[in-house]
């Protein structure tokens, strides 16, 4: 058979694997098929928080942790019932940014003296659950560079 005067294109036929249902650690609200599943993406896009606070004494009303020297970006992993907590902040936010200073690839203790310092905390921040998990999670990130071979 031919296609313009060549030779027409072999297909492959291919064997999916069979499905396999979601992970038991999966919460039955998170699964596709519960009434209660929700897929609005739109929580985890990026958006701007300003925090402001009288004098760099005052608290900021969140915890962080992570940061370029354990391999993650910078997270906040606590939130007291505060402004920070009203203005929506929560545990598994990554900072972005904090008034154009980029957190994506900083140590913790300059993102903790960046935060302290400032009284007007303009924050760009991104729901991200997935990458907080690797700021608990030091084992499989160690085990990765093993079997990569890279130290």
């Amino acid at each position: 058979m031919s296609f313009d005067g060549h030779e027409a294109p072999a297909y492959i036929e291919a064997q999916l694997p069979p499905y396999e249902p979601p992970p038991l650690w999966i919460p039955p609200e998170q699964r596709k098929n519960n009434p209660d599943y929700n897929n609005d993406l739109t929580m985890f896009l990026p958006r701007t928080v300003l925090l402001q606070r009288h004098s760099q004494a005052d608290q900021l009303g969140f915890n962080i942790r992570g940061g370029k020297e354990h391999h993650c970006g910078i997270y906040i992993s606590k939130v007291t019932h505060s402004v920070a907590a009203r203005l929506g902040l929560k545990e598994g936010d990554q900072i972005l940014a904090v008034n154009n200073i980029s957190f994506e690839n900083i140590d913790h203790a300059y993102a903790v003296k960046t935060l302290k310092t400032i009284t007007d905390v303009q924050m760009t921040v991104r729901y991200f659950p997935y990458g907080y998990d690797r700021t608990y999670d030091k084992t499989r990130f160690i085990a990765a560079m093993q079997n990569s071979g890279r130290r």
